[in-house]
C-alpha cells in the first residue's frame, strides 16, 4: 500500500531532481499541521475551535494527501489541572479514556477524506518545546517521565490498532532539543525514543513510527538508524525569514527586515539556495540509507512580505520535493497558512466565508 501510494504522488518530477529519488521509503506526504489539540493551555484567544470537516475536504481536493496533529498530553490527563494549572508526577498517569473522542473524529474525517493522519505529541510527559517548565519532571532523566511517556504512546497505539499503518503513523515527539551536557545527551534521546517505539511496537508492531530531529528538528539522528524509524526535519531556517516579528521567536521584534537569499553588508550571500541545499543534504544521506524522512513542519509567519516568503518557500519545498520528502505547513488555517492567514499585504481570495491566500497555495501544488 505504502509502495502504491509513493508511486502515485510522486508523478510529478520537482525542477531539483535526484535520480533516483532519494526517499523512497514512505510516501511524499504534502499537507497541512491541525492544530486542534496542540495547546491545553493556549496564550491567547483560548483553544481553536474543531477544524471542520469541510476543511479536510478541500484539502484533499487541492490535491495533498496528509494532515499532522499536534497534541498537548494534559488533554487527556483526569486531574484539576484545570483549575490549578499544574501537574504533579503522579498525575500523567491518570489518562482519561473519554478525552480521545475528538480526536477520534480526526483520524476518522482523514480516512474519509483520503488523508494520511499523523499523531504527534507536542507536549509529552516531562518535555516541550513551549513552556517546558510547566512539567512536574524532565523526560531525559526521571524514570517516571520516561514510563509516563512509553505508557501514553502505548494508549495511543492500543487505541487506533485497527487504523492501517497507509492511513496513520505516529510522530513521538515534537522538536526534540539540542543535546547538552547536564541537560539531555543523544544516548537519552535514543533511550527514551526507543522505549517508547518498543512500546507501540507490542501493540502494532509494523506501525510507521517517525521521531524529530535533534535540535528542533534539524539534526539527523544517526543513533536510531538500526530501529528502522522515520525521521522528520524542520524547515524553518533562517528564522529570520520564517518567524519575523513573531514575538515567541523575534522575541524583541528586532530581526533586521529579510531578504531572500540574506545579504551581508558587502552585498554577498549571507544565507542562499545553496545554503539550504547542504542543510538539506544530511537529510537525503539518511534517506539512501533506507530511512523514511518527512518535513513535519514548515512554513513562514504572516510578517514576512509576501514576495520574500514565496521566494524562500519555492527553494525550500523545490529542494525537499527534489529528494522526495514530503512536507506539511505549520498551518492550514492561520498566520502560517493558506487560509483566513490575518495578512493585509496581499490579496485574499473569497474562499466559502473565509479567506484564501491563492498564491501561497499554487506554489504548494507546484511540490
Amino acid at each position: 500500500m505504502l509502495r502504491r501510494s509513493f508511486l502515485a504522488t510522486a508523478a510529478a518530477a520537482p525542477a531539483f531532481a535526484i535520480d533516483p529519488p532519494a526517499q523512497t521509503d514512505i510516501p511524499r506526504w504534502r499537507g497541512f499541521n491541525l492544530l486542534d489539540y496542540f495547546q491545553a493551555l493556549p496564550r491567547e484567544g483560548g483553544r481553536p475551535k474543531p477544524t471542520p470537516e469541510d476543511l479536510f475536504k478541500w484539502v484533499r481536493d487541492w490535491g495533498f494527501n496528509f494532515v499532522r496533529v499536534p497534541m498537548d498530553y494534559w488533554l487527556w490527563i483526569d486531574s484539576d489541572w484545570m483549575t490549578t494549572r499544574k501537574l504533579q508526577p503522579e498525575d500523567t498517569f491518570k489518562i482519561k479514556d473519554t478525552a480521545f473522542e475528538p480526536i477520534d473524529r480526526l483520524v476518522e474525517l482523514a480516512r474519509r477524506y483520503s488523508l494520511h493522519i499523523s499523531l504527534n505529541l507536542h507536549r509529552a510527559p516531562g518535555y516541550c518545546i513551549n513552556n517546558p517548565e510547566r512539567e512536574p519532571f524532565l523526560l531525559w532523566s526521571d524514570n517516571r517521565a520516561e514510563e509516563a511517556f512509553s505508557l501514553h504512546w502505548y494508549t495511543i497505539a492500543k487505541r487506533y490498532k485497527s487504523v492501517s499503518n497507509f492511513e496513520l503513523s505516529l510522530n513521538l515527539l515534537n522538536e526534540a532539543p539540542a543535546p547538552k551536557e547536564g541537560y539531555m545527551s543523544r544516548e537519552d534521546y535514543r533511550r527514551v525514543m526507543t522505549r517508547a517505539l518498543n512500546a507501540i511496537r507490542s501493540v502494532t508492531p509494523t506501525r510507521t513510527v517517525i521521531i524529530d530531529g535533534l535540535s528542533v528538528g534539524n539534526q539527523v539522528v544517526d543513533e536510531m538508524i538500526d530501529t528502522g524509524v522515520a525521521q522528520s526535519v524542520h524547515a524553518y531556517f533562517p528564522g529570520q525569514i520564517s518567524h519575523y516579528r513573531a514575538a515567541w521567536v523575534d522575541r524583541k521584534l528586532d530581526f533586521p527586515d529579510p531578504s531572500w537569499p540574506l545579504m551581508n553588508a558587502d552585498g554577498t550571500p549571507r544565507i542562499s539556495r545553496k545554503t539550504l541545499e547542504d542543510r538539506y543534504a544530511p537529510w537525503a544521506d539518511l534517506a539512501r540509507k533506507g530511512i523514511g524522512v518527512h518535513c513535519g513542519e514548515a512554513g513562514c509567519y504572516n510578517k514576512t512580505p509576501p514576495a520574500i516568503m514565496l521566494a524562500w518557500m519555492n527553494d525550500v519545498l523545490d529542494i525537499l520535493s527534489g529528494y522526495n520528502i514530503g512536507y506539511a505547513m505549520w498551518n492550514l488555517n492561520g498566520p502560517f497558512g493558506i487560509l483566513d492567514t490575518g495578512r493585509t499585504d496581499v490579496a485574499l481570495e473569497n474562499w466559502h466565508g473565509r479567506t484564501l491566500d491563492r498564491k501561497l497555495l499554487e506554489l504548494m501544488q507546484k511540490y
